[in-house]
């Protein structure tokens, strides 16, 4: 590494918004114990070049070398998942069941939890806020939201309305 420091001594510097060893103390920030290590990869790549919108993690990715953002990946892929504790709505919850089933399932399967060797985000069991954020940010056209992506929550909005959306990160808190 250039800067001779491990993965896991890279992964204290997160701590601040990400939690101890990535479990987000919330609200606002995920969790990424347990991120599949591509995908932080090109999450952060993503932030260096300012492909992934970001308000923070833009400057703080550029920061850091190939070699760095590696380590971080080994490091925070190696840790245990563990869905943060929040409250919910559980009749809401019960619906967003429904909902993830029939517009979300299909690539974030295991209602959303992380699978070995998936390239996405972890849903279930994120922060409710930090999920409402990012989907405004794919809403809005500042992250790009996959064209797969796009269609199913064009579609979910559509029948379901922004309740659906509601009720899916009620289902995503519940994964407790």
């Amino acid at each position: 590494l250039v800067s001779g420091a491990s993965g896991q001594m890279l992964a204290e510097t997160c701590a601040g918004c990400h939690g101890t060893d990535g479990y987000s103390g919330g609200p606002a920030a995920p969790t990424i114990a347990g991120m599949y290590g591509e995908y932080f990869v090109e999450l952060m790549k993503g932030f260096q070049e300012d492909t992934v919108y970001s308000t923070v993690m833009g400057r703080l990715a550029k920061g850091y070398s190939e070699e760095e953002i590696q380590a971080m990946a080994k490091y925070f892929a190696g840790k245990e998942y563990k869905p943060a504790k929040q409250e919910f709505d559980p009749a809401l919850a019960d619906k967003g069941a429904k909902v993830h089933d029939k517009y979300c399932e299909k690539c974030h399967s295991d209602g959303g939890k992380p699978l070995k060797d998936e390239e996405y985000n972890i849903l279930a069991g994120q922060w409710t806020p930090y999920l409402q954020y990012a989907m405004e940010d794919f809403r809005a056209d500042r992250r790009e939201m996959p064209k797969k992506m796009r269609s199913k929550v064009e579609d979910l909005l559509e029948k379901e309305g922004d309740d659906g959306l509601k009720a899916v990160f009620a289902f995503y808190a519940s994964q407790q």
